[in-house]
């Protein structure tokens, strides 16, 4: 049996093929307004949230890249006085 016989052979119900493409389309376009609305309240809700803190995200980050800069500047320095002294 070639190729050509088997696929001359298959019928395919065309109203099924559409209304399947139909219910995909529309469940397709569903599933995106469900996605959009779960990030618009997971955006309000983390806005929230940021709001509600003490203490702004950027002056930890600020506070945060200081100490990490002190931190550095004093292992530098350890590092130096430890490799510069005579043994």
């Amino acid at each position: 049996m070639t190729n050509r016989r088997i696929l001359s052979e298959v019928r395919v119900n065309r109203s099924m093929l559409a209304g399947g493409m139909v219910l995909t389309a529309i469940g397709s376009v569903l599933g995106a307004a469900g996605a959009a609305m779960v990030c618009a309240a997971l955006l309000t809700a983390g806005r929230k949230w940021v709001r509600s803190l003490e203490t702004p995200p950027a002056a930890l980050a600020q506070r945060a890249l200081r100490d990490v800069k002190t931190a550095s500047a004093a292992g530098w320095e350890a590092w130096r006085a430890e490799h510069s002294s005579p043994n």
